[in-house]
């Protein structure tokens, strides 16, 4: 017989309503990364690089801090070093994330976990990472759709933001960075680019800074590195209030356009 505690069930229920943080597909899990900087952001790119899609379960990566660091352009120096530690640090801090569980006996819960299991980091030089196993599904499905681009590509963006819209693209057009059309809610897209607090829940700007300072410069970064692709970006409204964005991605023979209303 299951006593349910009247106080916790509704606190769960409370926690099971908040979609916006609940990983259920590979596309939640990449909502993951909001909180990371750009330089973190290329440092899990390196990290996600070594997937394949035929690893096993509880696969253990190894690789070499001098390599990302060549790999991202910068001198060996001892401060290049600190900074790729200090990055693995960071995505093993800030890499939370909360799935959604059903026990056999059919009692609804939340998982909270990491995306890694382990990052070990040696004196010679050597670093070894493994993913959560709760997580790897979602890290297999990630590789073969926001990360099937090349990663030297991915070392060309500066901005945090345009990596993630590059990752959007990619997972929305099937892993081929073809036309496509990206659609959420305002508190989807910030949860994409801006990440969470600290109790998970989506981090807040007013709608026309997030529109400047995140898509509008992702889009022109997209558009330099992308010339003969056309983004079209539109803005929902209801009333006055922005609800959210469509992002329509097209490949075109001229120059790049960017459309933004």
């Amino acid at each position: 017989m299951i006593i349910q505690n009247k106080k916790a069930n509704s606190a769960l229920n409370n926690l099971l309503s908040r979609q916006d943080y609940l990983v259920t597909q590979a596309n939640d899990l990449a909502r993951a990364f909001g909180n990371l900087t750009a330089f973190q952001h290329k440092v899990l790119d390196y990290c996600f690089s070594y997937v394949q899609k035929d690893d096993h379960q509880d696969k253990i990566y190894e690789a070499n801090l001098l390599d990302v660091i060549h790999h991202l352009g910068l001198q060996a120096s001892g401060d290049s070093y600190k900074r790729v530690v200090e990055a693995l640090r960071a995505l093993d801090l800030k890499t939370s994330i909360y799935m959604r569980t059903i026990e056999p006996d059919g009692r609804k819960g939340i998982l909270m976990t990491h995306l890694f299991d382990h990052v070990k980091v040696i004196e010679d030089g050597k670093f070894e990472f493994r993913f959560s196993r709760d997580v790897e599904p979602y890290v297999f499905q990630l590789k073969s759709h926001f990360y099937s681009f090349k990663l030297s590509e991915l070392t060309r963006v500066r901005s945090k933001y345009t990596l993630t819209m590059m990752k959007l693209w990619n997972a929305n057009s099937l892993g081929k960075l073809t036309d496509t059309t990206i659609q959420g809610s305002l508190e989807d897209w910030e949860t994409w680019f801006l990440g969470s607090n600290d109790k998970g829940e989506p981090k807040h700007w007013s709608a026309g800074i997030f529109k400047r300072d995140v898509i509008n410069k992702a889009l022109k970064e997209l558009g330099q590195l992308y010339p003969q692709t056309l983004f079209r970006l539109t803005t929902i409204k209801n009333g006055r209030n922005v609800v959210g964005y469509t992002l329509d991605i097209h490949s075109v023979n001229t120059n790049t356009h960017l459309d933004i209303t």
